[in-house]
């Protein structure tokens, strides 16, 4: 099962993106197909970590990038693979149940003959005129009960063999979600997951106690150029890390989008919000990431931060725009540093 994929990036973001596509597809010789476009578009915005990964082998490798291949890379790296799982969860679900409710529907049938024998028993002790009648009626009726009892112990073994079984379709389902939020490269929540969390913060939160940090990493691109996407990746999940560390139990850090991240904070003043900006601002800056097997640095990383506070009749946009706003001006006025809206 697949959907089509859909896209949040800023309307500047994509322009971005526009050109970079167009390079590719004409580099490559490739049809700007639907296919095509979401497949290049997906490669260039750095959403995809796995597609990533793939192209740059193929590109590596020298190969043609024809249809047959597009459809390929498509099917297998922008598919909905969530959905799919959910539906795998969910037959071995309405397996299990369907299994389950004939072993009860049997058990209690067998219950039911047996309660039929019970009443033709008890019916037949009144008339009972020897001793040896009597004992015939009783051992049947012991018959009947260890029948019964032992029906009832084939039930609760099934039973608890049907409950183990739904703990671990349980316990799949909780993952499958969690990889549906989850953006694959940083561990962060993915943007679809950001946006419904904000909008949760807009509806519940107190105004004065919610902000909203953008941080972009500095001359990203020139990082990806000079040492490769890898490189790159690692830089990212580094500072994944770095949100994840210096958050609150209350935040929720995401993946906006590209080197873009963000960090929502219900229950957060400004005072707090900055405090935390600048922990995550030094600890980028101070550190001194190295390439993997290498004793090669990568130069200095650092990261421009803005800050929005949420504010009455905030819809979502508000908060964005100006967290944004803040982001532009910090990179505007010597990147490396928080600005606060």
């Amino acid at each position: 099962m697949s959907i089509i994929t859909t896209y949040d990036f800023s309307k500047d973001q994509n322009s971005h993106f526009l050109r970079q596509i167009l390079r590719f597809l004409t580099t490559q010789k490739m049809l700007p197909t639907p296919v095509n476009y979401a497949l290049i578009y997906e490669y260039v915005s750095g959403c995809n970590i796995k597609l990533r990964v793939a192209i740059d082998l193929l590109l590596k490798q020298g190969k043609t990038f024809d249809k047959e291949l597009s459809i390929k890379l498509y099917n297998k790296y922008i598919s909905n693979n969530s959905l799919e799982s959910f539906d795998k969860v969910n037959q071995e679900l309405e397996v299990l149940i369907t299994n389950t409710r004939n072993i009860v529907s049997e058990t209690s049938q067998k219950a039911s003959d047996a309660g039929v024998v019970f009443e033709e028993q008890a019916a037949t002790v009144s008339s009972i005129q020897t001793s040896s009648d009597l004992k015939k009626v009783i051992t049947e009726i012991a018959t009947e009960a260890t029948g019964l009892a032992n029906i009832s112990q084939s039930l609760k073994k099934e039973l608890d063999s049907a409950n183990e079984e739904m703990d671990m379709l349980r316990a799949e389902l909780i993952k499958v979600r969690e990889s549906a939020s989850t953006d694959a490269l940083t561990g962060l929540l993915n943007r679809g997951a950001f946006d419904k969390a904000l909008n949760n913060l807009i509806e519940q939160a107190d105004t004065n106690e919610a902000c909203l940090l953008m941080l972009d990493l500095d001359h990203f691109k020139k990082v990806n150029d000079t040492h490769g996407h890898l490189i790159g990746d690692s830089v990212l999940k580094f500072t994944g890390n770095l949100l994840k560390k210096h958050s609150q139990p209350q935040h929720f850090s995401a993946r906006y989008g590209g080197e873009e991240l963000a960090i929502i904070m219900p229950q957060t003043s400004i005072k707090e919000a900055a405090k935390i900006a600048e922990q995550i601002r030094i600890a980028l800056e101070n550190s001194r990431l190295k390439k993997r097997n290498s004793s090669e640095s990568i130069g200095k990383i650092t990261v421009s931060i803005g800050i929005s506070h949420l504010k009455k009749n905030d819809v979502m946009e508000d908060l964005i725009m100006r967290a944004d706003k803040a982001l532009y001006q910090a990179k505007e006025t010597g990147r490396n540093k928080v600005v606060i809206e």
